[in-house]
């Protein structure tokens, strides 16, 4: 199973997931994956979001060998030419290393939507973006999956997409959800991949500790980087191939290091 690494996205500094991205290269992560907002609210505050195509073009040029992608585009936000032709042009600067998740969007992005007079469409209007987006964007040198659990959304993953990928629950449900996406797509190379929230430190109580400090929610892997593994390992035994975490702290470069260098060893 390879090991991903959402960067920070909700910073003002590009300078920020540029050194995260690095740090990740150099300690062997897999992938380092942008989100797609565009903004962030939390704690009574909205904070920024850089543009997920211009960073993902930022970090590719910064990098030489890890996989970069996106987790996930949203469809309903750009025409499907024009994120075709995005996921296209990065391709050209990062050949062979490109993974672009595509999602619907959900009930969590209507704020965003509405604040930018965007509208928040129907579940058929945004999953015919969606299928869109997929169609023009296959075939252009990058692998396309796409995230999300309605069962339409699930249904062009598995017709049109190189892959799903399921963002949280626990290890069990995973296991049932691709098992269902494997039998439906039913064609050679067609992968489920899961990716989360994690808290991970020097050991176990730290971070707990850290944690609690950072107000984790309750489905966040929170451990040492054994008991990391072992959490992620649950999920590549139930059928994904990428585990994809996104750190709460994730302006700390030392969570890529720990992650690459002491984690992604102890994975099958």
């Amino acid at each position: 199973m390879k090991l991903g690494l959402t960067l920070p996205s909700f910073v003002d500094d590009p300078a920020i997931p540029l050194a995260v991205a690095r740090a990740a290269e150099n300690a062997g992560v897999d992938g380092i994956f942008v989100y797609d907002h565009l903004f962030r609210e939390g704690r009574g505050t909205r904070r920024p979001a850089i543009e997920s195509v211009a960073l993902l073009g930022a970090v590719a040029a910064a990098t030489s060998t890890i996989a970069v992608g996106a987790l996930v585009f949203r469809a309903w936000l750009r025409p499907a030419a024009t994120l075709a032709a995005s996921i296209e042009t990065i391709t050209r600067i990062a050949p062979g290393r490109v993974v672009a998740a595509i999602g619907s969007g959900d009930s969590q992005s209507r704020e965003e939507n509405e604040s930018f007079g965007l509208g928040f469409r129907t579940v058929a209007d945004r999953v015919g973006a969606l299928e869109s987006a997929v169609q023009a964007s296959r075939d252009r040198g990058a692998r396309i999956w796409v995230g999300g659990h309605h069962p339409a959304v699930r249904a062009v993953a598995a017709r049109d997409a190189d892959g799903w990928n399921s963002w949280g629950g626990d290890a069990a449900a995973f296991a049932t959800g691709a098992a269902g996406m494997l039998r439906t797509a039913d064609r050679p190379g067609f992968e489920c991949t899961w990716g989360g929230l994690v808290v991970v430190d020097e050991d176990e109580e730290r971070a707990a500790q850290k944690a609690v400090r950072l107000q984790a929610s309750p489905d966040t892997i929170v451990g040492g980087p054994a008991g990391v593994a072992r959490q992620l390992g649950a999920f590549g035994a139930a059928g994904a191939t990428w585990a994809i975490v996104g750190p709460v702290d994730s302006q700390d470069p030392a969570n890529a290091v720990t992650l690459g260098e002491r984690v992604k060893p102890l994975l099958a």
